[in-house]
């Protein structure tokens, strides 16, 4: 008979915010592609562990792979429970999970639950909650009730999302989530991307705790963000959602896009490496132009040139054959680039939308409910 608890992901899911803790048992690699919301990391054997298991599984026999696996588990939970789950109260309820709800969620749920913590382990594992999460984002978002932010390049769209959820706004950062700016000079300085898992199961957790009976706001993003794709579903609903266009003047632009751009000034070697991107799209010569006036630090007309021969060009053909609602949509042009210039477009969007923040908690979130839900 178990010592621990088996649950199903219907019943892990509803009742996730009632666990103390979400214990991941899968290596570190595993861990880092993706992971249940609020997990923590506590492998019960490492990559090279993992990897040595397997080849013996494969190379000797089943009974010696197993042999090894369990010193090497045993060693490993001990580590564990004297460091990293040490200080854990008597009363303490984790839920355990690996790959496929096997051996080695299990393992570790076994000797907790001895001990005498409530412990449960994930039915199906990572799987399970991988196979919801595809199932939620393909059949959910055509219910969502979206409101696009658009504007060319350097109109301070995610400045303006920043904003609106700071008013208490839903907002579905898909840069941020992403963490990439959605253009070939987008990558963030200081941090890599995640992967296509992870970018989806942060859009799956947003979307969870989103009332659906209030609208959504997204920017305006293509397909992909840096080398994330957004969901079809996803991408599909957004392209038919109702859209308000931000409207701000070159010289603006260009001085946005150079105070949020400044790591670029900064590390001309990198911007010079990006810019080499560009070729195949316009060529030798037009890209050493950009390069030149980069390496002589004529920011302004380099931003100029960037933005009059790439960036508003490529809008123009994505915005027109990607969002069929951009040619209804109303215009909002904020008087500056500072905060409260974009605090003021946000609640005007918010109450274009029927949305205005006017007695509502800021930053609250509900609770989280089983998504999709009914409309």
């Amino acid at each position: 008979m178990k010592d621990f608890v088996l649950v199903g992901i219907d019943e892990a899911l509803a009742s996730h915010d009632s666990f103390d803790s979400i214990l991941d048992a899968r290596s570190p690699s595993e861990f880092a592609q993706d992971r249940l919301p609020a997990a923590i990391s506590t492998p019960v054997l490492d990559d090279a562990e993992r990897a040595r298991v397997g080849t013996l599984y494969k190379q000797i026999s089943a009974f010696e792979a197993r042999r090894v696996g369990a010193a090497l588990v045993s060693a490993n939970i001990a580590e564990l429970l004297e460091h990293q789950l040490a200080e854990r109260p008597r009363d303490w309820r984790p839920l355990v999970y690996c790959w496929r709800g096997g051996n080695r969620s299990a393992s570790l749920a076994t000797v907790m639950a001895r001990i005498g913590w409530r412990t449960a382990v994930l039915d199906g594992g990572y799987r399970s909650f991988r196979r919801r999460v595809v199932a939620d984002l393909a059949a959910g978002p055509s219910s969502l009730r979206l409101h696009i932010v658009a504007g060319r390049t350097g109109s301070g769209k995610s400045l303006i999302l920043e904003q609106l959820s700071s008013q208490g706004a839903q907002v579905l950062d898909l840069e941020a989530l992403a963490r990439h700016r959605g253009s070939v000079l987008g990558l963030m300085p200081d941090t890599v991307q995640p992967s296509q898992k992870r970018f989806e199961s942060l859009i799956w957790e947003n979307l969870r705790r989103f009332d659906p009976a209030r609208p959504i706001f997204v920017e305006s993003e293509s397909k992909r963000v840096g080398q994330c794709q957004v969901p079809d579903a996803l991408i599909a609903r957004m392209r038919t959602a109702d859209c308000t266009i931000i409207e701000v003047s070159a010289e603006q632009r260009s001085a946005l896009l150079l105070r949020e751009y400044r790591h670029f000034t900064d590390d001309r070697a990198t911007l010079l490496q990006r810019l080499e991107h560009l070729v195949a799209l316009h060529g030798r010569r037009r890209v050493d132009g950009w390069r030149a006036l980069a390496e002589a630090g004529e920011w302004q007309q380099f931003v100029t040139a960037l933005l009059e021969a790439h960036y508003d060009p490529a809008y123009g053909r994505s915005m027109a054959r990607n969002y069929e609602a951009l040619a209804a949509a109303a215009t909002l042009s904020p008087s500056g680039n500072d905060n409260a210039a974009h605090r003021a477009i946000a609640i005007a969007l918010m109450s274009a939308v029927g949305d205005a923040p006017c007695g509502r908690t800021l930053n609250a979130q509900p609770t989280p409910a089983p998504w999709p839900q009914d409309s």
